[in-house]
């Protein structure tokens, strides 16, 4: 299982040292083949050593220049860092990234050989109308994304069961990851939303589901690691 925790726009240098330091006792007993991604916001990027991976929430596809606001391969480079989030719907609707910029900031992230996780989702009002509008919508979230890249990790988020506590039930989760695993070629696929200790063993326990990207449940230290361990 891949357990990746997003702290958005959460948690400071300090903090974050805190946590990976606290995390860090706990990961001495997790199972060999689960693996543990953690995405601080990027003033908290630091060389942080463990039985995890950081990465970054975003940067800009560039290695330096004038990008007022924005990190480039240049800064990542620093803290050897080589996995990025991408995608996320959060992005996509309060910074306007359309997906014809994401696609180029995968393209770009791709050529460094970044891990990418991908993140795809869709609104309330295309869940209700019906599997066939959600599938429709998923996968145009791929075009221009070279879904055969070997670093690809894709992670599903129903935008509606973000940060709302209301989780999509088994038999959507179910579905839809059933679907999107034929479009994507057996890559690992995430669940996210509103994932947490009280419902993890249920999300892992769906077929099609290879691990959750997670958010506020993950700013914890001790609930995070209740859901890996």
């Amino acid at each position: 299982m891949i357990y990746a925790a997003n702290f958005k726009t959460n948690h400071t240098r300090k903090s974050t040292h805190a946590y990976i330091k606290a995390l860090n006792e706990k990961l001495s007993v997790k199972k060999p083949d689960d693996k543990v991604y953690i995405f601080p916001p990027s003033t908290a990027l630091d060389g942080y050593k463990g039985d995890f991976t950081i990465g970054v929430q975003n940067a800009y596809p560039a290695y330096n220049g004038a990008y007022t606001g924005e990190i480039g391969l240049e800064q990542l480079d620093e803290f050897d860092i080589k996995t990025i989030l991408i995608g996320h719907s959060e992005r996509r609707e309060y910074m306007a990234e359309t997906q014809e910029k994401v696609a180029v900031k995968f393209a770009f992230f791709q050529e460094q050989g970044f891990e990418i996780i991908y993140c795809i989702g869709e609104p309330l009002e295309i869940r209700e109308k019906g599997f066939e509008a959600v599938m429709k919508y998923l996968l145009a979230q791929f075009n221009g994304i070279d879904i055969h890249y070997e670093n690809l990790i894709v992670a599903y988020e129903p935008i509606w069961a973000i940060g709302t506590g209301r989780s999509a039930t088994v038999e959507e989760i179910s579905t839809t990851h059933r679907a999107l695993k034929k479009v994507i070629n057996g890559k690992p696929l995430l669940y996210g939303g509103s994932a947490k200790p009280a419902n993890i063993k249920e999300i892992a326990s769906i077929a099609g589901v290879d691990g959750v990207l997670v958010g506020s449940a993950s700013l914890d230290a001790e609930s995070f690691s209740q859901m890996i361990l």
